[in-house]
């Protein structure tokens, strides 16, 4: 399950690293993000100098989650962390506490991002170095260039669904265009003829589809 964190309230309580390295990905995300802590590393206060995240300089309490999403527990104190948990399993609120997989009801997976494609590798909390280390793995095997390639399937997709007729026609032209073939000459091609080819192909799957649509029922059966 992935989350659209646009413009969603966000609770971090703690000011550490720890605390710095989920507000960066909550950031990323388009999140609203409030920290509450006594006391911030520079980074966090650099952040909220900026105004980029809210800052409520305070120890946790139970009303910190009003308006909140979901929360984050980072703090140095294992009480802290816990309460926290606990106050938002109260609230069916989402809860991930660093370091304590037993405490979370969600977790934050290893993502690699091209564009609107993301990977996610999760082991649940048991091992974020695992997750990382197989996700370097995929940068590998799914290079920047699937950024644009994804972009370019939804534009073909959204042409397909308008002049393309019959499901299984639709289905078998979308699983060419996202085979490994037709990645492989989209990487060599220029765009414009990345465009010829993918045109040339809606092209020929139309005449198929008209002609299994004028044929008659025992023709199709054959």
């Amino acid at each position: 399950m992935l989350l659209d964190l646009r413009g969603r309230r966000c609770l971090v309580v703690g000011g550490g690293r720890v605390a710095l390295r989920k507000v960066r990905t909550l950031l990323q995300a388009g999140a609203r993000v409030l920290v509450v802590s006594p006391a911030l590393c520079g980074e966090l206060e650099a952040l909220a100098a900026a105004g980029e995240i809210a800052w409520q300089r305070e120890s946790y309490q139970v009303r910190h989650l009003q308006g909140v999403f979901l929360a984050l527990g980072c703090s140095a104190a294992p009480a802290a962390n816990r309460q926290l948990a606990a106050d938002c399993r109260a609230r069916d609120l989402l809860v991930n506490i660093a370091d304590a997989p037993e405490l979370c009801s969600f977790f934050f997976p290893s993502v690699l991002s091209r564009g609107p494609l993301s990977v996610a590798v999760s082991t649940e909390g048991e091992s974020p170095a695992l997750a990382r280390r197989l996700r370097l793995a995929l940068e590998k095997k799914f290079p920047a260039t699937y950024g644009e390639y994804v972009r370019f399937l939804g534009q073909l997709r959204r042409q397909i669904l308008v002049q393309v007729e019959g499901a299984r026609c639709r289905e078998a032209l979308l699983r060419e265009l996202a085979g490994e073939a037709f990645y492989q000459r989209y990487c060599r091609l220029s765009p414009a003829e990345r465009e010829k080819q993918a045109q040339e192909l809606i092209s020929r799957y139309k005449s198929k589809s008209k002609t299994a649509k004028g044929k008659p029922n025992g023709d199709r059966a054959k």
